[in-house]
């Protein structure tokens, strides 16, 4: 993706309000806007107001913005409109190779939730059998690396295919009337097509290679708000720890705030991973491999180093 093409496209409480008022005094900030899609641990803390109830007393609002999938995420994030947000492992690729303004803030390793669907009735039933078919993904997005890497593993190539690159909101209808073969997706809709779109799962993404998410920050957000970034990662550390054992009252959570009906996100929430850490040695060495195979096919103009934008808290 050429880099025209892709713009277009606990500590104390007493503790933490003395660093973040230092914060706002180095940086002014007086507002915190974060991304998120229709899934995972910001939708929950939306709902719950974490970070509303942690920065209103230290002066700072809280501002959502949805987004439909990470690519618009990144360009968001690179302009300066997003301050932080969660993505799945490719759109951080294409946007660092873009020269976008981002930084990895936190990492997530993914267990399930994402995969290639087929209609019930197709004569689809490996990977294999993908060749010469029409693929629907969200380019850059974390599905695309999934299609990438169950051709490679069944022995085929990206050109053995035709890839269609939809946003989810359009992927959904084309997968319904037969405009696509195949549908690499995540959750929600993973489970949408899954159980109201006909869909029978060809493969799970963890049947195919090892993937993570990440919580990203704009590059000079983190470098100018240290301090506020880091609270930011706490409490959204907090909220997935929260998470992690209450998917009943996640699953409301990520209804409330989507829209999405509650059935289809008691099983996204069931089959979710929601705690956050840091961006180990081996979260970059997977993504360092995700990033390599997007150069080696040619789908990003240039190499990158992931370590490169690995935010590390100045202070710690």
């Amino acid at each position: 993706m050429e880099r025209r093409e892709f713009f277009k496209l606990s500590v104390g409480a007493a503790a933490m309000a003395a660093l973040s008022s230092r914060a706002i005094a180095q940086g002014g900030v007086r507002e915190i806007r974060v991304g998120y899609q229709k899934n995972g641990v910001l939708v929950v803390a939306r709902q719950q107001a974490a970070l509303e109830e942690h920065f209103t007393p230290q002066g700072i609002e809280v501002k959502w913005i949805e987004l439909s999938s990470g690519p618009p995420m990144m360009e968001a994030m690179n302009v300066g409109s997003v301050d932080y947000g969660a993505v799945g492992d490719s759109p951080p690729v294409f946007a660092q190779a873009a020269g976008a303004a981002i930084v990895y803030a936190a990492g997530q390793p993914i267990t399930n939730g994402q995969g290639i669907l087929v209609s019930r009735e197709s004569a689809i039933r490996t990977i294999a059998d993908l060749k010469d078919k029409r693929i629907g993904f969200t380019k850059g997005s974390s599905a695309h690396n999934i299609v990438v890497q169950a051709l490679e593993r069944a022995g085929l190539t990206y050109a053995d295919i035709t890839p269609v690159y939809l946003a989810p909101p359009d992927a959904g209808p084309a997968f319904v009337n037969g405009s696509i073969d195949a549908w690499s997706i995540w959750d929600p809709y993973f489970a949408i097509g899954e159980t109201k779109q006909n869909g029978r799962i060809l493969v799970n993404a963890f049947e195919v290679t090892k993937t993570n998410s990440f919580y990203i920050a704009n590059r000079d957000f983190a470098k100018n708000n240290g301090a506020i970034l880091q609270q930011i990662i706490d409490v959204t550390k907090s909220t997935a720890a929260w998470a992690e054992a209450h998917r009943d009252e996640v699953a409301k959570s990520l209804s409330l705030v989507t829209g999405v009906p509650l059935d289809i996100q008691t099983i996204a929430a069931n089959r979710s991973a929601f705690r956050i850490g840091p961006v180990t040695e081996d979260i970059i060495a997977t993504q360092q491999d995700v990033a390599d195979r997007f150069f080696k096919l040619g789908l990003i103009p240039k190499q990158i180093a992931i370590r490169e934008i690995v935010w590390r808290n100045p202070q710690s």
